[in-house]
């Protein structure tokens, strides 16, 4: 169902388990996973699939040698790594031969990280080390119902803690891609997935999906508006869509911190990557998740050269106990972090507000984005006019009651907008390239993006030594 029709080459078909460690003298075929490669697409890419019914999947000493022997030959060849993971963990029986061996898969994990994409298929209870090898690839791909993450099982846990967990819930698909935020994709049946990671690897590994970069840009019928109040909400995916090309918006980790969207799509058939404040959730502020989601995902894209277009439209970072006490300051300066370091192409779009804090981690031009354009109307300011009116002129506001109250506090948002908040202030300082029409929006990034590279933009950019 994954690789192209008989395109599957096994590699290492005839190794055993040592027979080292206790109840383990009978010899297990091909001990317990398959390993090969195969094709998706015409694109060459290196697979290994557990078997549950051989030992639980678990990981013995040959086991975790026949995929750090794969992971080397992708290396090698630069080409992609999938897992179909249905594993119990390290091998009991093998000791401490096992977890040396699962430390080798997760150093090759590491080894490979940001030089060829890593994708993991959970398709069972994974449990212990079998956890840890997925969540140090790129992508995670969980099927319904049969796939599970957990590092400790309920009954170990129940049992060690006086908890009582169940194993129907407990690391079940759902709470690992929404509040663990761990999965990347979550599916419904096996078909479905396979489908998706098979559109996924030929969206990432291609140059571009459609050559256009020789043609005009193909302006499209704008067909989205902006609420007429800066406090309603909307739905930036129905504005990222406007702005693609029709059905390549690629989401990622869309259940998890849903205040901010990230994902893959073509413009005029040029690939990027997007990220975007959800004005829909939590009014697109960011959080401790969401600063993750965004630093992962920046540094992925920077990893493998794929542009990164920015769509900014929040008050700022979370207030409060909850988020202060979670980290936020630890966890925000990772989006920081990320776009500072990157050198990939970024162009960020304001909306319609950004303040403070969250205005410059999300892709600002003081971190180093090449372009940063603006919306007419857009905001731009260490916080919005009123709330900066009530601090700056509290004495003032205070003194007065009634009518003169109201007054003062009109004219002074007034006056503080114009000065302080008014994108073309921005633009006049040069930290906006340009105040921009939204219609022209699609217009602006795909000149960008072929101005720098000339259309295209290699998946792989690396040049490997990677032993």
């Amino acid at each position: 169902m994954l690789l192209d029709e008989n395109s599957f080459l096994e590699i290492g078909n005839r190794i055993e388990n040592t027979g080292k460690g206790i109840s383990l003298k009978q010899k297990v075929p091909y001990d317990g996973v398959i390993t090969g490669y195969g094709y998706i697409n015409g694109e060459k890419i290196f697979i290994y699939a557990q078997d549950f019914t051989v030992l639980g999947g678990t990981l013995g000493e040959n086991h975790g040698k026949k995929i750090v022997n794969l992971m080397k030959l992708a290396l090698k060849e630069c080409k992609p790594v999938i897992g179909i993971l249905d594993s119990g963990g390290a091998r009991i029986q093998e000791g401490v031969c096992s977890l040396f061996q699962y430390g080798q898969v997760f150093k090759y994990n590491v080894k490979a990280s940001g030089k060829i994409p890593q994708i993991s298929i959970i398709v069972g209870s994974c449990a212990g080390g079998a956890v840890y090898s997925p969540a140090l690839t790129d992508f995670i791909f969980i099927v319904d119902k049969i796939g599970k993450m957990f590092l400790t099982g309920a009954e170990v846990t129940n049992k060690t803690l006086g908890t009582n967990y169940s194993n129907a819930t407990y690391g079940n698909s759902e709470f690992i891609s929404k509040k663990a935020g761990v999965a990347h994709f979550r599916y419904e049946n096996e078909e479905k997935c396979y489908l998706d990671v098979r559109r996924f690897v030929s969206f990432l590994s291609s140059k571009n999906t459609e050559d256009n970069s020789g043609e005009d840009f193909r302006l499209k019928k704008w067909d989205f508006n902006l609420p007429g109040s800066p406090r309603q909400v909307y739905d930036i995916k129905l504005l990222i869509n406007q702005i693609v090309d029709q059905e390549t918006f690629i989401e990622v980790k869309k259940e998890f911190a849903m205040n901010v969207v990230t994902g893959f799509a073509l413009i005029n058939g040029t690939k990027m990557g997007i990220i975007a404040n959800q004005p829909f959730v939590s009014a697109g502020i960011l959080d401790c998740d969401a600063s993750d989601k965004i630093a992962e995902f920046v540094r992925f894209c920077d990893s493998f050269n794929i542009p990164v277009v920015t769509f900014v439209d929040t008050p700022g970072f979370m207030p409060g106990e909850t988020e202060e006490s979670k980290g936020i300051i630890r966890h925000g300066a990772k989006i920081v972090f990320a776009y500072s370091e990157s050198t990939v192409l970024k162009i960020t779009i304001i909306i319609r507000k950004a303040y403070g804090g969250a205005y410059i981690a999300m892709g600002s031009k003081g971190l180093g984005t090449d372009y940063v354009f603006a919306w007419e109307n857009a905001e731009v300011a260490v916080m919005g006019a009123e709330e900066a009116v009530s601090i700056l002129y509290k004495n003032e506001i205070d003194s007065l009651n009634g009518e003169d109250r109201e007054e003062l506090i009109r004219d002074k948002v007034s006056e503080y907008q114009r000065c302080l908040v008014d994108v073309e202030n921005a633009a006049k300082e040069g930290i906006v390239d340009a105040v921009i029409k939204p219609k022209e929006t699609a217009e602006y990034i795909y000149k960008c993006l072929v101005q720098r590279d000339g259309g295209g933009t290699d998946f792989f950019k690396h040049t490997l030594n990677p032993m």
